[in-house]
């Protein structure tokens, strides 16, 4: 799950960024209206945590932006409390949800884990072959069999599983399951495989994760 926070308090933003990804979360931070709208338009995010009150760019004209652009990210506002107004344009443009702030960072996370159970995002469990990971509970089962995964191969694994037969360049697996400023030349992404390879694809298990030399990696029946 890649999630990108727009936020121009940069203390606030890092402790966002920072809680997120101790829970698993690859996220990108941005600080006004204009560079959130540039990384939202450039990365596939699967939620924009987006702050109204931004300079250079309301994050009301970010998000309308964003809608007019077909960027299917989920929207979640944070809003200041008597800013009823603005809540309510913000879900009119398309917004999926709204946190006041102050905020407790359990009540973020619980906001995003419900944008996850929507659609697409979806809190339906991931399945392909026998292989099955539920986005809620983090649980990957190979047929049946329950499976445990360290916080950056279940990030892995679910990027793979919400891109079945696609084949993923490392540089994608790196952006989404890391961030933007991931270091591509260092074989991080195929140590990670190997690691997923160890858990999920061991005989008796017929191998799902394949190779594309030159390329990266695909989630495929047969070879």
């Amino acid at each position: 799950m890649k999630i990108l926070v727009v936020e121009d308090e940069k203390k606030v933003a890092r402790f966002i960024k920072r809680g997120l990804e101790q829970e698993g979360y690859s996220v990108d931070a941005a600080y006004d209206g204009v560079e959130g709208e540039q990384y939202a338009a450039a990365q596939d995010y699967d939620i924009i945590v987006l702050d109204i009150m931004l300079p250079k760019k309301s994050g009301l004209e970010v998000l309308k932006d964003i809608k007019q652009g077909h960027i299917k990210s989920r929207i979640l506002l944070l809003t200041a409390r008597d800013s009823v107004e603005d809540r309510v344009e913000g879900l009119n443009l398309g917004a999926d949800d709204y946190l006041t702030k102050p905020f407790a960072f359990e009540e973020l996370l619980a906001r995003i884990r419900a944008l996850m159970r929507r659609d697409s995002l979806g809190g339906a469990v991931l399945k392909f072959a026998d292989l099955s990971l539920d986005p809620v509970s983090r649980m990957a089962k190979r047929a049946e069999v329950e499976v445990e995964l360290t916080l950056k191969e279940y990030a892995l694994l679910e990027y793979l599983l919400r891109n079945p037969e696609r084949v993923l360049s490392r540089t994608l697996i790196a952006e989404h399951v890391w961030n933007q400023n991931f270091d591509t030349e260092t074989n991080v992404v195929d140590v990670y495989i190997n690691h997923l390879r160890n858990k999920i694809d061991k005989p008796p298990f017929k191998r799902l994760i394949h190779t594309v030399r030159g390329v990266g990696y695909v989630l495929k029946e047969g070879e």
